[in-house]
């Protein structure tokens, strides 16, 4: 099973086993857009502070991926959109 496959099995539920209603934001590494780029958009998207959003940027290039925010799925979807619109790589699960 893929590496995103456990992720995404993993989030859906709570520590009891439901269901969660809580989704994960998640930055992807994507080698094209550069770390001030990347820090920038999350501080716009995702309302981070600067050290929050440096720590996500260097988590999603040395580990492949981020995860950025925490919340429900149309919180989430707006932000994904908008990062998406800006070049980078990004998943709710």
């Amino acid at each position: 099973m893929g590496e995103r496959n456990k992720l995404h099995q993993q989030q859906n539920y709570d520590s009891q086993g439901n269901e969660s209603k809580q989704k994960n934001l998640i930055l992807y590494n994507d080698e094209v857009n550069d770390f001030n780029y990347v820090i920038e958009s999350l501080i716009e998207v995702c309302e981070h502070d600067n050290i929050q959003a440096e720590q996500c940027t260097y988590l999603a290039h040395y580990h492949g991926r981020c995860e950025v925010k925490m919340g429900d799925y149309q919180e989430l979807k707006q932000m994904k959109d908008a990062l998406i619109e800006r070049g980078l790589q990004a998943e709710i699960y």
